[in-house]
């Protein structure tokens, strides 16, 4: 963005489902701002032509001319036969962030499932940040009931700050009645919490300066996931506060 121009508000950007060649590799460029990948971790145009050929979805957000955030959802399926897409990458660029663009990008994302027949939308994220966390569960209404291991091994990404790659799997009913009062603006209202994971504010600079500590984090919070999970619970909500944050898990 040149030096004095005013930002632009969430509601200047046209988002849009993408379909020609061109598109496709104008999300290189999104790819390499967003998640600083090298070459090898970037997702090609001719799989992302190929994701829309078999009934995919993936959306540009522009600002004017330029590209400065896209979506890219593959299609799938349950084995008990249930429909899905799996929503693999969701990005806006830095310049654009903290502005409420990626919620206009997935509110775009859910009118076109709800008009595809799509009730569930999946995607991975990483339990460690905090800001996603919050989006996810409170602004989207999500939850979350899996958690993966080093799902995409040691990434190029210096986001991931060469630590294992730990993933939530995010749940998005979006017909639901939780995510429709959510989605208008609503509260998740009042909730049943048996247990709280903490995630402490400084994750992200322990993750850039200080690695051993951040792991120790990682481990303490994939071993109360895990437990959680295996006892039933299922993450209901997300509480930020002065340390942080906390996952709030309880009864589905």
């Amino acid at each position: 963005m040149a030096a004095g121009q005013e930002p632009v508000a969430a509601g200047d950007i046209e988002v849009r489902v993408l379909s020609e060649h061109e598109e496709f590799r104008a999300t290189l460029a999104v790819q390499v701002g967003v998640w600083k990948f090298s070459e090898i971790d970037q997702v090609p145009p001719r799989i992302l032509s190929v994701s829309k050929y078999i009934g995919g979805l993936i959306l540009g957000a522009y600002d004017g001319d330029r590209m400065i955030g896209f979506n890219f959802s593959l299609p799938g399926m349950k084995r008990s036969g249930i429909r899905y897409w799996h929503s693999h990458m969701t990005g806006v660029l830095d310049e654009y962030q903290n502005r409420g663009i990626g919620k206009v990008i997935k509110q775009k994302q859910r009118e076109e499932a709800i008009a595809s027949g799509v009730e569930l939308i999946e995607w991975f994220f990483d339990p460690l940040q905090i800001r996603n966390a919050h989006f996810n569960i409170e602004k989207l209404g999500c939850v979350m009931q899996r958690f993966l291991p080093n799902q995409y091994g040691i990434t190029s990404s210096p986001l991931h700050g060469g630590l294992p790659t730990d993933r939530l799997v995010a749940e998005w009913h979006v017909m639901s009645t939780r995510v429709a009062t959510v989605i208008a603006g609503g509260t998740l209202g009042d909730r049943s919490v048996d247990m709280t994971i903490a995630i402490p504010r400084e994750i992200d600079d322990w993750r850039a300066n200080d690695p051993e500590r951040a792991r120790a984090v990682q481990d303490r919070v994939r071993q109360e996931f895990q437990y959680c999970f295996e006892k039933g619970l299922a993450v209901i909500g997300y509480e930020r506060n002065e340390a942080g944050g906390a996952y709030q898990l309880g009864p589905l």
